[in-house]
């Protein structure tokens, strides 16, 4: 199975060796980590004290993981903390909110098991922590061989992967056999990893630590600054569209059009955030060519920046401080077959959330907050009826300002009910962390 597997993957990687120099000479995302992810890490001392390894992939599971490193750091003080991430966004993200807690952040290795034994031996973890199921056979054995304990956390399975990992049910049961325990958001993602053959008494059901949101303090004050910058007021609601994706800026852009025109003296205000930093010119030039006034986060500050109608989220780090600015959220990626982005941040600051159809990364989680009266989700639709549904649900919610505040407080109250999966977690985690140096 392991030869197979390994032929396969190097071939791939000869593949995508044109893609690498592309990206290499123009700057693009896969060029980013190349080196470290080939095993040639950022400098770190191994010492006497237990090494807790967080693998996150990209920005998503970084949030996520947040709650996670809080209760760890204050539990195992004596621990040294190391943090991976797959993604160059991810990667900024948590060098940014894990600059006081982690010893080192750097990119999760390829799956050859010369950079896997290169990252293990330099970092000699104790206990490996994967977020959300990232299965990497070579990665799963070489871990294992060195002795380090293994877990998923907030693990999930989609019903797609689900069955694609049955076709080769065989191979995925010998790597899963590696793991030492599964720390599953629902009792259906655990039913997948048994039923892919993890054996039962390696899984628990957590819930999901996604619901665990907290706003930070640096988070409030990027608010206001935020706010201030902006000149951003309840006189010209915002509506925020989070996380968006190809071509969902177009559709918005032309709804947030038909809803100003109709909008008399109270004219709403329009951000979006792109879910890929590399589209961010991109979505600049749609926005300069709808005839609105562009303000650019990155951009010096200006005058301009309080009376333009768009405003451009093009940062990294920085969505879950816009949130509370926002009358109405439209969460992204949701608008075309992609899955959907995260509904638990919106929810956290109390928004009214829009949804497209397409939300299967979150069913149980969308499925929750419309059964609770917290989130509007548009119909499955053609692509020509989008912007005649975002005109409709955005000027529904703008002109009825109860209905807004409804929403809200719903999505807060279900978002506050599923809090304590990190808690949960590390209470199982215990078995596998070195006891002896916890505080």
């Amino acid at each position: 199975m392991f030869f197979v597997y390994n032929l396969l993957y190097f071939l791939a990687f000869l593949l995508l060796i044109p893609r690498f120099l592309f990206d290499f000479i123009f700057g693009g995302k896969y060029a980013a980590g190349f080196n470290e992810r080939l095993g040639f890490l950022p400098d770190f001392h191994p010492d006497s004290r237990a090494v807790i390894w967080i693998h996150c992939v990209s920005v998503g599971e970084t949030n996520a993981a947040r709650p996670i490193v809080d209760i760890l750091k204050k539990q195992f003080p004596s621990h040294r903390l190391i943090v991976s991430t797959t993604t160059r966004t991810g990667q900024e993200l948590a060098k940014k909110i894990f600059a006081a807690t982690a010893d080192t952040v750097f990119y999760f290795p390829f799956d050859f098991r010369f950079s896997v034994r290169r990252a293990l031996a330099k970092y000699k973890p104790s206990v490996i922590l994967i977020m959300e199921t990232e299965i990497w056979p070579n990665f799963l054995r070489e871990a294992s061989h060195a002795n380090a304990r293994l877990a998923v956390i907030n693990g999930r399975i989609s019903e797609r992967s689900f069955k694609r990992y049955l076709y080769i049910k065989p191979s995925i049961r010998r790597v899963l056999g590696y793991l030492d325990l599964a720390l599953m958001q629902t009792n259906a993602d655990a039913s997948r990893i048994m039923a892919m053959g993890l054996r039962a008494s390696k899984v628990r059901v957590t819930g999901n630590l996604k619901f665990d949101h907290s706003v930070e303090v640096s988070e409030s004050r990027l608010s206001d600054e935020l706010r201030l910058r902006f000149d951003i007021t309840s006189e010209a609601p915002l509506i925020l569209a989070a996380s968006t994706h190809e071509p969902e800026e177009e559709w918005i852009i032309a709804a947030y059009k038909e809803v100003w025109k109709g909008s008399g003296d109270r004219l709403p205000r329009l951000m979006i955030a792109p879910r890929h930093p590399e589209r961010f010119d991109h979505v600049a030039e749609i926005a300069r060519r709808s005839g609105f006034a562009l303000a650019l986060r990155s951009a010096a500050q200006s005058p301009d920046d309080t009376t333009a109608e768009i405003l451009l989220l093009d940062t990294i780090g920085e969505l879950r401080s816009a949130y509370p600015l926002a009358e109405i959220v439209f969460v992204g990626g949701s608008l075309i077959p992609h899955g959907g982005q995260s509904v638990f941040e919106p929810a956290a600051a109390g928004k009214a959330m829009i949804t497209g159809p397409h939300t299967a990364n979150f069913r149980e989680a969308v499925e929750g907050f419309i059964a609770s009266d917290a989130l509007v989700q548009l119909p499955k639709m053609n692509e020509t009826d989008v912007v005649a549904h975002l005109t409709q649900a955005f000027r529904g919610l703008l002109e009825d300002r109860s209905r807004r505040e409804e929403l809200g407080r719903n999505a807060l109250a279900f978002a506050d009910s599923g809090r304590g999966a990190a808690e949960r977690s590390v209470e199982y985690l215990l078995t596998l962390l070195p006891a002896k140096q916890a505080q």
